[in-house]
């Protein structure tokens, strides 16, 4: 390399000390990471609830007793919890899988289809992950809620 092109390339900027008040607050991730980072919370989410999920599927099923107690449980609620409550915890459960099953398709398309690693096709099937999951999980919180 020559010693002009030494002397016209501009030096980097070094940034020492991030003000995570200022600097952080300003920062704008890309769909992508907020993909990835929800996909991570929500596969935490399932796995910590997973408790929860089993109980309301051996409820559920075991006998008409026990399902007017598991509806009962959503209604009026339980453990000194309002139904409202449980119907939130419920929807929260529907959101994560929904967008860990979604996110999860994205990454297996992106592993198969080689032309689906781009950066234009990483931004739109971000986009798509998130309003398709929010979209799917307010159909089915109208239906948790009521309101058809």
């Amino acid at each position: 390399m020559s010693e002009s092109a030494t002397t016209v390339a501009k030096k980097r900027p070094e940034f020492r000390n991030i003000n995570a008040f200022k600097d952080l607050t300003t920062y704008r991730m890309a769909p992508a990471a907020w993909v990835s980072i929800l996909h991570r919370a929500s596969g935490a989410i399932m796995f910590l609830l997973m408790p929860f999920i089993i109980w309301m599927f051996d409820t559920s099923i075991s006998s008409e007793i026990s399902f007017a107690k598991f509806k009962s449980a959503f209604n009026v609620g339980m453990l000194y919890l309002p139904g409202v409550i449980w119907k939130l915890v419920a929807l929260a459960l529907i959101w994560a899988f929904l967008h860990h099953f979604i996110a999860g398709l994205r990454h297996l398309w992106m592993d198969i289809s080689h032309a689906a690693v781009s950066k234009e096709f990483g931004k739109s099937s971000a986009v798509f992950t998130l309003v398709v999951s929010i979209l799917l999980t307010l159909v089915l919180a109208a239906k948790l809620f009521g309101l058809y």
